[in-house]
């Protein structure tokens, strides 16, 4: 485990192909596009809510799919269509006066190498390339789209208080998914 790992983000950052999807595109034969996102990481965001910390999708494609999915799970923070996704979260680091140290990313490829490297604590998916494993902090055992966000987070949480007592603690008797 990274020393990052202990340190709580003040922002987590997230790619959405490849991590939140399995990073297929798709199509009808109208040319719909379509997109499998696996429900469970919904919790990843409201475990991230409940502590106050604020969510960011960060992607380089711009489609509805990932606007709507962004506002049914209230994301705080969405960017798409974004080629250089450095410079966003610095600019972002700047406006919320925090450093990118106290960022934590999840990302999957070449266009994720230099947040990742930038970051307080990265990961990337158990299906991203050798080559951004080799970068990153958490290698998770779960691929994109098979619950990769959720298992990020559970990790981040599991650093500072077991995650079983986490969700024992603020959620005991609770229906709160609302995926």
């Amino acid at each position: 485990m990274s020393p990052n790992s202990k340190i709580l983000p003040k922002l987590v950052l997230t790619d959405i192909d490849g991590v939140w999807t399995d990073g297929g595109m798709y199509y009808d034969q109208l040319g719909n596009e379509w997109k499998k996102f696996n429900t469970t990481d919904s919790a990843g965001v409201l475990f991230l809510k409940t502590l106050g910390i604020p969510v960011g999708i960060i992607t380089g494609e711009d489609t509805e799919i990932v606007r709507k999915r962004a506002q049914k799970l209230h994301i705080d923070l969405l960017f798409m269509g974004v080629k250089d996704k450095l410079n966003i979260a610095t600019k972002l680091c700047q406006e919320m006066k925090i450093d990118l140290k106290e960022v934590a990313y999840i990302g999957d490829d070449i266009n994720d190498i230099e947040l990742l490297s930038a970051v307080g604590f990265s990961a990337a998916p158990a299906n991203a390339p050798e080559y951004i494993k080799t970068l990153v902090d958490l290698k998770l055992k779960v691929s994109g789209g098979d619950g990769a966000f959720r298992a990020f987070v559970e990790h981040i949480i599991d650093a500072h208080i077991p995650i079983g007592s986490f969700i024992k603690e603020h959620f005991s008797g609770k229906f709160w998914l609302n995926q």
